[in-house]
């Protein structure tokens, strides 16, 4: 069973930076794919950033390309994403998740493996 722990979420002026970290059970390697997703009252899921475990390849959302940053630590098997120039319309409950094979995926429904969300909040 693939435990993902999500920390470091909490509350920042527009405009501040936050870094999320995600610290990973499961087994690590090339074909893993750890993702960050996002959901904000009232809206559905949304796929933020995802990186392939190897570090090979990294994705972004259009809305944070340029702003986030995902990025792992093999050693201590945990995925960063480090936020900055945060907007009011980040404000979301973050969540880590993983899969295995087939490469990055933007949808929520391909990740099997889910974390218990942190809370970011952006204040203008």
């Amino acid at each position: 069973q693939v435990q993902l722990v999500e920390s470091g979420g909490g509350l920042v002026q527009a405009g501040g930076s936050l870094r999320l970290s995600c610290v990973t059970s499961g087994r690590t390697g090339s074909s893993v794919v750890m993702g960050w997703f996002r959901q904000a009252p009232g809206k559905e899921r949304e796929f933020v950033a995802a990186i392939i475990w190897s570090g090979t390849n990294t994705d972004y959302a259009d809305a944070v390309e340029g702003r986030f940053t995902i990025s792992r630590d093999i050693a201590k098997n945990t995925v960063y994403l480090q936020m900055n120039s945060l907007k009011p319309e980040d404000t979301a409950v973050y969540y880590c998740a993983s899969r295995r094979f087939f490469g990055i995926s933007t949808y929520p429904a391909d990740y099997p493996y889910w974390g218990q969300g942190t809370q970011v909040t952006v204040s203008s």
